[in-house]
């Protein structure tokens, strides 16, 4: 019984963790997200009260347990099927919504690599992010590398450079950031095709990410659902044990 509550107690703790990562996560993909899209911003707030709720309940099950306490046992019960009837909402949300949500997710990116301005000290950790993004996945743009040549600044320059975190040249990977300059290009204007840049989207890079990784999301969610599961079947069981005492047996005074 204490181990199950216990456990409660870490997964709690995990999903508050993670919740807070979203939020302070300055240098990943995911920061790109949540400084740009207040759905996420929303999401994380969300799993950090939901982390923070299943921690209490954790510990007011035990208490329940302990003291055999049937309102508590029953209030550990309720908490329980709440957050896993939203937890398989949000899934069917997400799953269903996929299309809109990697709409939304492609116009964000746009948007940033046609207002990235490496001076705007406003928008460096957004930008750095990307550039980040950019750098590991060893892709350019989120369908391809030609989306840059829409950046205002790119464009003032005919195209004579290129974002440094897209180039497959190590030299320019030391910046790992702003614009790096074209060499010799021709009668002074260049297209992206000049560019010593990836010819991969980043879209390709999370979309194989998330496929490598699909495996484990899934292991993880399925793990978080049987453990509440078990919860709601330990905490009804002891609740229909306490009521089913027989209290005949019990020594008068």
């Amino acid at each position: 019984v204490f181990v199950l509550f216990l456990l409660f107690q870490i997964l709690g703790a995990v999903i508050l963790g993670f919740g807070i990562w979203i939020l302070a996560d300055k240098t990943s993909f995911i920061a790109v997200l949540q400084m740009s899209s207040p759905s996420l911003k929303t999401g994380a707030y969300i799993l950090i009260g939901v982390g923070a709720l299943t921690m209490l309940m954790g510990f007011l099950g035990c208490l329940g347990a302990v003291n055999e306490i049937r309102c508590l046992l029953g209030l550990y019960f309720t908490c329980l099927m709440l957050i896993l009837l939203a937890q398989i909402a949000a899934a069917l949300v997400i799953y269903f919504q996929k299309e809109t949500l990697k709409v939304e997710l492609s116009d964000i990116v746009v948007d940033l690599i046609e207002d990235y301005d490496p001076s705007n000290e406003d928008k460096r950790n957004l930008q750095d992010a990307w550039d980040y993004v950019q750098t590991q996945i060893a892709c350019c743009g989120w369908t391809g590398a030609k989306e840059w040549e829409n950046n205002e600044i790119l464009k003032n320059k005919s195209n004579t450079e290129y974002p440094c975190s897209c180039s497959n040249r190590t030299k320019d990977l030391v910046e790992g950031r702003g614009f790096c300059v074209l060499d010799d290009p021709v009668n002074g204007t260049a297209t992206y095709a000049d560019w010593p840049v990836h010819e991969q989207g980043c879209m390709d890079g999370v979309e194989q990410w998330l496929k490598d990784n699909l495996g484990i999301i899934l292991g993880v969610c399925t793990g978080v659902a049987v453990i509440e599961l078990l919860g709601m079947i330990l905490s009804i069981s002891l609740c229909k044990n306490i009521h089913s005492e027989d209290y005949t047996k019990v020594p008068k005074s």
